[in-house]
């Protein structure tokens, strides 16, 4: 069973940094695309950010490219998410997510079936 742990999470003005982790234990995720989304109160859940199996590729949502930057180490079993330049507007719940492998699209919550706990996020103005 694959059980992922998010960590880093925490309030910071705006302008600030923070670096989320995310922990994969049980059987690797080598082979797998890895996503963060994010769940603001009130609004669905929206993907952030997406790396290949290899971090070959990256793929990330519009408002948050060139801000965030996902990473992964694969000896480690961990990825990461450096989020920078933070805006009011990225106040949210953090999720890491492992893809299932059943399509080519990284972007809807569907296609990932392990999900974290999830890590709160607060930027204030």
């Amino acid at each position: 069973q694959v059980q992922l742990l998010e960590s880093g999470g925490g309030l910071v003005q705006a302008g600030e940094s923070l670096r989320l982790s995310c922990a994969a234990s049980g059987p690797p995720l080598t082979t797998r695309t890895m996503g963060w989304f994010r769940q603001a109160p009130g609004k669905e859940r929206e993907f952030v950010a997406a790396i290949t199996w290899s971090g070959g590729s990256t793929y990330y949502a519009d408002s948050v490219k060139g801000r965030f930057t996902i990473s992964r180490d694969n000896v480690h079993n961990t990825v990461y998410l450096q989020m920078n330049s933070l805006k009011p507007e990225d106040t949210a719940v953090y999720y890491c997510a492992a893809h299932s492998g059943g399509s080519v699209l990284v972007t809807p919550v569907r296609n990932y079936n392990y999900w974290g706990q999830g890590t709160q996020v607060t930027v204030s103005s």
